[in-house]
């Protein structure tokens, strides 16, 4: 089942690219008394994902942090060592995105947001989406109809529900 407006997300262990290496990162301690823009996508280095997405939060950062958002989180199905060099290849980490690596794909399972495409080589991946997190709780959430689209589910777009 998808996760709703009004509930909890589960807390997931995901990595990140620390200073000395891979770091496991608590979600339930990043949304813990924050307020946190949140946004899956299908994998880091595609087309829609780097063209698109990533950087219609960069557009809006500025904007987002005026309204309280402490934190902007990309979570994608893929490594922490994809996560950290897409991070860095996009600019997305320089202007302050957080990128987030749900290798096997728990969290995304978790939460209802996986999708296979075998023909393309995409195996438990993210549908795309976004969602605004007050301690913990989804307060808007944007799910996309396909996952080639970016258009519900963009920086943009959240910016103007907040």
């Amino acid at each position: 089942m998808t996760i709703a407006v009004g509930e909890k997300l589960p807390n997931a262990t995901m990595v990140t690219m620390g200073a000395e290496g891979p770091e496991e990162v608590q979600l339930s301690d990043k949304l813990a008394g924050r307020k946190v823009a949140l946004f899956g996508l299908p994998g880091a280095f595609t087309g829609t994902c780097s063209t698109l997405h990533v950087p219609s939060f960069m557009r809006v950062m500025d904007q987002l942090k005026a309204k309280g958002v402490d934190e902007v989180i990309c979570v994608s199905v893929n490594d922490v060592f994809v996560m950290d060099a897409w991070g860095k290849d996009t600019g997305g980490a320089e202007a302050g995105i957080t990128f987030l690596g749900d290798a096997a794909a728990e969290f995304t399972k978790a939460i209802g947001m996986d999708f296979s495409a075998p023909p393309v080589g995409l195996i438990d991946r993210s549908k795309r989406f976004t969602m605004l997190v007050e301690d913990g709780e989804v307060k808007v959430l944007n799910p996309e109809p396909s996952p080639g689209q970016c258009d519900i589910s963009s920086g943009e777009t959240l910016l103007d529900q907040i």
